[in-house]
């Protein structure tokens, strides 16, 4: 019950204090509400402007809330009244006499250019929405993922790069927060990203590139935060879309989104089938400088196998004209076989001493499902409300490997025979509630969340004693290893506009509390050697901080502005990082978790700004961060070795000390005609590691860029070609530096049976160049390495839409905004 204290206490303040102030004599009241003229979206933060015409220097007025209300009071007379908001055509009227209480009704704005179609790739490709604190990227159909993944998806959006293992980075920094719907969720797979390639991309609304937080937002992640807004249609009756694709290497699937909407209800629903064979390879080079082999030569296959079925089933009931309570139930189940086969060359000065042929079959299970509550209860029709959350998320892995290592040459023999059984579950409780205020001229807003989750992982090990032909326990391997992590966090935030300054101003509290418990015998000597420090395998560790956020928009004129945000971050160690016991990729190298490893602290500064010239949008920024105790895994000799001579390698991760990233970046939309659309980004960025651990210098400094081209050419006979390129370049930290990356996708697609379907034909990867290729050097050895996860994939997809017309240039998807509130929310 204690964890549930914090949330009480929230309620009752925030009940005791959310009447409104009586009404002051001889003031009226405005009302109104601004919407997106094409999408019918609310804008948050819109601001609106009363200038009385006797005073003109007497000006009054306030902003929206996140449902585009307003409601201002002010005194009877006769007012010009504006409304402004960013990037959009001024609304305007003038010599307004206000006597009494008066409701401007619905206001509608419109992008602030010339030819609308020409700026806005509709619903066809991403557009960007630039807000205080996030930019938006309305994920349209993009034809170059259809029949792709949620992976797929973010690898085409600005500022975000999805490396060959699945990895994501923002800016180039892998420490980002993944949320859904606004929330961590075992949809994300707990922070590991492997679940986000089960999901099918046309699942997508948007996405939030969240760069500068406000204190809204989890302080977790340090590059920032990647919200992911899954569909939920908002129309009325019955409609909706079937995917169904097909590809080599071999992939199928089908996807289905369907939605009933009513007056009282709205029931939504993604269903989807995929089958998947990922064919990759890897080859290593290694050369040693210790033990009875000098180089190490492996060549690599991999067969992967991944069934995988997804449902996300929800109900919105609207209980009254002011209260509606929404539920949801998504499931996920993958089965994956995976064949890895590894030819080893071992060689002594400079003759081959022996080879081996290793094969590991592994077979995994993974089962998620999640519950989530929504209650909504709106206090008036002016913005003023209260959200409470509950969620309740769970993710089982199971996972048995056989692993058979024989000697080919100069004998034919068993070497190693082994059996892993490993298990991994994790449960998330989420409770959360927002209230939001609107003010006379301005907006204040707060909010609680507690997140309580456990991450157990059992690990068992078994190899063959060829003497007695029996399976023996690895005692040194075989481990219990249960991770709690608690975060209860509170939140308050304030914005308002005078003259053409927007802020938003915020401080978010979090205490964390991080639980390790060992259930299995570890010698900790060896570690805390290694450390310098004592070390508790079972530990409870408890952290207080403070999260200030700031946001500036400054706008120059109406197609133009400056933007300025700064907000402090923590990067928490997670549970594998942790765990003392060490695991092993290969005989060769071992991972084994530092307890004593801490959360890594960041504090970031971003400067923007946004220009629109008719047919060109253009966004940069120049953005630096400073993070002290930030992890950086190091690899060192374990002074052990293989039974056939070859050194053992560790790596472990540790809090080396600070690291430092200065950077810049631009994005440029360019709509010449209305048959052609451009899209292109760069982002450069320096980062400087300092720290020494174990006496071993580990600083680095290093320059990386990566950039990316999309273009959209709509042809005669409704089709479509499409064409991304991205290229990463070279990079390079303590011990490891990694070539460029190139990959080019291209795609077409045509309309078919009076709009309602489209047939495409994608090929990612065309010239099957995303490789990681890296070189790593420490004293003791080096490895010169080439990893391909996935070859060249050609897919063929038709879409049938029912009872929906497909958006094409110049239309943009509907949204009511409520996506907008649940995505912000805390």
């Amino acid at each position: 019950m204690h964890k549930l204290l914090p949330f009480a206490l929230l309620l009752s303040c925030i009940f005791s204090f959310a009447q409104r102030p009586p009404e002051r004599p001889a003031q009226i009241r405005i009302t109104g509400t601004v919407l997106d003229s094409e999408t019918q979206q609310p804008l948050e933060y819109a601001t609106l402007v009363l200038q009385n015409t006797e005073n003109p220097n007497r000006l009054s007025g306030g902003i929206t809330d996140s449902n585009g209300k307003f409601d201002v009071e002010a005194a009877p007379g006769t007012y010009n009244i504006s409304v402004e908001f960013i990037s959009y055509k001024t609304y305007r009227v003038n010599n307004q006499k206000l006597t009494g209480s008066t409701d401007l009704g619905t206001i509608n704005l419109g992008i602030a250019v010339e030819q609308l179609a020409g700026v806005e790739v509709i619903g066809e490709q991403t557009t960007v929405e630039v807000r205080l604190d996030k930019k938006i990227y309305n994920i349209g159909k993009d034809i170059t993922t259809s029949g792709g993944t949620v992976s797929d998806a973010l690898n085409n959006v600005p500022s975000v790069n999805v490396d060959v293992e699945g990895n994501i980075s923002l800016r180039g920094n892998e420490n980002v927060r993944i949320l859904i719907n606004g929330k961590p969720s075992a949809l994300a797979g707990f922070g590991s990203t492997d679940a986000l390639r089960q999901l099918p991309a046309d699942a997508i609304e948007k996405v939030e590139v969240i760069t500068s937080p406000s204190a809204r937002y989890d302080a977790e992640g340090t590059a920032g935060i990647l919200n992911i807004i899954l569909r939920k249609e908002k129309t009325l009756g019955f409609n909706g879309s079937t995917n169904v694709f097909i590809g080599q290497p071999a992939t199928s699937g089908v996807t289905v989104n369907a939605n009933i909407r009513t007056e009282k209800f709205n029931i939504f629903n993604t269903t989807g089938y995929r089958y998947r064979d990922a064919p990759g390879n890897a080859f290593f080079d290694n050369t040693y400088t210790s033990g009875n082999i000098d180089r190490l030569i492996e060549d690599r296959i991999y067969n992967r196998l991944d069934k995988s079925f997804n449902t996300n089933l929800g109900m919105e009931y609207f209980l009254t004209e002011q209260s509606s309570i929404t539920g949801s139930f998504f499931f996920r189940f993958s089965k994956d076989e995976d064949v890895t086969d590894n030819t080893s060359d071992r060689f002594n000065e400079g003759q081959l001493d022996s080879r081996t042929f290793r094969q590991e079959f592994e077979n995994e299970d993974d089962k998620s499902y999640q519950l989530s509550l929504n209650y909504i209860n709106r206090f008036d029709d002016d913005g003023h409300q209260l959200t409470a959350d509950f969620q309740y998320s769970r993710d089982r892995e199971d996972k048995n490997s056989v692993i058979e290592e024989n000697s080919t040459f100069p004998s034919q023999e068993l070497v190693v025979l082994e059996n892993i059984y490993e298990t991994e579950s994790q449960n998330e409780y989420l409770i959360q509630a927002d209230y939001v205020l609107p003010m006379e001229d301005a907006q204040f807003e707060a909010g609680y969340r507690g997140t309580f989750e456990q991450e157990i992982t059992d690990y068992q090990l078994d190899s063959l004693n060829q003497a007695s032909g029996q399976f023996v326990v690895n005692q040194n391997l075989t481990n219990k290893f249960t991770y709690d992590e608690n975060v209860n966090a509170l939140y308050t935030q304030y914005g308002n506009k005078f003259g053409k300054i927007s802020f938003l101003l915020g401080l978010r509290l979090e205490n964390t509390q991080l639980i390790g418990k060992l259930e299995s015998e570890f010698d900790t000597s060896a570690l805390e050697e290694e450390l310098g420090v004592d070390v508790d395998v079972n530990f409870d560790k408890n952290y207080l901080g403070l999260f200030p956020t700031l946001n500036l928009i400054y706008e120059l004129n109406e197609t133009e502005n400056i933007s300025l945000g700064y907000n402090r971050r923590i990067n928490r160690p997670r549970g594998w990082f942790i765990n003392p016991f060490p695991s092993r990729s290969s005989r060769t190298n071992i991972f084994q978790g530092n307890p004593d490893l801490n959360p890594a602290f960041s504090n970031a500064f971003d400067l923007g700004y946004l220009k629109r010239w008719g047919e060109i949008t253009l966004t940069t920024s120049i953005y630096y961060q400073k993070e002290t105790d930030s992890f950086e895994r190091v690899q060192e000799q374990t002074g052990q070795t293989t039974t056939d001579g070859i050194a053992i390698v560790r790596t472990i991760p540790v809090n080396l000390a600070t690291n430092e990233r200065l950077g810049g970046e631009a994005a440029v939309l360019y709509n010449p005609t209305d048959w052609l659309r451009l899209n292109s980004s760069f982002n450069i960025f320096r980062f400087n590691v300092e720290g020494t651990f174990n006496n071993v210098d580990y600083g680095t400094e290093n320059l990386s860029w990566f950039a990316r081209f999309s273009s959209k050419v709509s042809l005669p006979a409704k089709i479509d070609w499409q064409t991304n390129a991205f290229y990463r370049g070279p990079q390079q930290n303590a011990q490891t530096e990694s070539k460029g990356i190139f990959s080019l996708d291209l795609a077409l697609s045509k309309d078919i049976m009076n709009d309602n379907g489209t047939v495409s034909l994608n090929v990612n990867d065309l010239f099957n160049s995303r490789k990681r290729r890296s070189l790593t050097n420490t004293e003791f050895f080096t490895s010169e390495s080439e990893f391909q996860w996935r070859q060249r994939q050609i897919s063929l997809a038709l879409i049938y839409r029912f009872n929906q017309a497909k958006k094409r240039n110049g239309e943009r998807r509907g949204d009511d905004g409520e996506g907008e509130f649940e995505g912000g929310s805390s």
